[in-house]
């Protein structure tokens, strides 16, 4: 692999700087990273009680060394993670033509540089592949090694800027074509998961989503991710810190920490089988149930992170 080939990271940062800590030590156990650009992204406190750990991650971000270069954005003012990974994406794939993506709770296995280089390089003129998901949560070993899935992941990916430029931020058009084409059950994996009751929320102003817009994006576009059957991302943002995950998460994952080769999918058409595996894993983790555990798990967890920190 050339040194050209290297795409830079985008890492966006907020308020957790152990998590962070975690992060960036995973990263530089990568042997790609002295030849790496690291980009990071840090967004402004939201209230004044989160000043004093944005202040704590930006000293952190700022002391960072071992990568061929360290950017530092910080933000003046909070525009909230949508805007930050948007902004900070926009930003760097339309420099480099390429760029991987990493949430400040997440982990990465020593060969994740290696894969996401060489899926970048393997597929970079394949119009119909337009994003890299290096995370797998369902931890189904009848998954190949590697496949392609008309859905996308954000823990941990990375595409070019040819597909970037089919990310559409309106939700409420993605909504509409959806609908209008009678998409939605096939978007929700036949009913399994509410992405698009994602996608109304977030036309709704109940959340603020980038990633079900990127989703919806792609999926409208009929354009393919390929996707990881040996997770080389674990989000340790699901130990209960997090404002939307628990400890009891169903959506943890195991890092693989051997190499993933990357041998390009031909023909390049969607794996059903896999996309089976991930309705039934779906349609097993998603019940009133399970929902009902998780809510009690998080109120815990965060009932016992601020007793911590009393």
């Amino acid at each position: 692999m050339s040194e050209k080939t290297f795409a830079p990271v985008v890492l966006l940062v907020y308020n957790r700087p152990e998590h962070v800590k975690r992060g960036i030590e995973s990263l530089l156990r990568n042997a790609e990273a002295p030849q790496t650009d690291l980009y990071i992204f840090s967004d402004a406190a939201r209230t004044p009680a989160d000043e004093a750990k944005v202040s704590e991650v930006r000293q952190i971000v700022h002391g960072i060394k071992g990568f061929k270069k360290v950017v530092v954005t910080e933000r003046q003012n909070n525009i909230g993670l949508a805007a930050n990974v948007t902004g900070g994406v926009t930003e760097v794939v339309n420099s480099y033509g390429r760029v991987i993506v990493l949430e400040d709770d997440l982990v990465v296995a020593p060969y994740f540089l290696r894969f996401m280089n060489d899926a970048l390089e393997t597929y970079k003129d394949e119009e119909k592949v337009g994003h890299i998901q290096a995370c797998d949560f369902t931890r189904s070993r009848e998954l190949p090694p590697t496949f392609l899935i008309k859905w996308t992941g954000s823990w941990g990916w990375a595409t070019w800027a040819r597909a970037w430029k089919l990310y559409n931020p309106d939700g409420s058009a993605l909504l509409h074509e959806l609908e209008d084409r009678h998409l939605t059950n096939t978007f929700d994996f036949n009913g399994k998961y509410i992405f698009t009751k994602m996608l109304r929320n977030q036309v709704e102003g109940k959340n603020d989503s980038w990633a079900i817009r990127w989703n919806a994006s792609l999926f409208l576009h009929d354009v393919l991710s390929l996707n990881v059957g040996r997770s080389l991302v674990s989000n340790v943002g699901l130990d209960g810190s997090g404002t939307n995950s628990t400890a009891l998460d169903p959506y943890t994952s195991d890092l693989w920490m051997e190499p993933l080769p990357v041998e390009k999918i031909i023909p390049i058409q969607e794996n059903l089988d896999a996309r089976h595996i991930y309705e039934m894993y779906y349609a097993h983790t998603y019940t009133l149930w399970n929902r009902a555990r998780q809510r009690l798990a998080q109120i815990m967890a965060r009932w016992h992170l601020k007793k911590s920190r009393a």
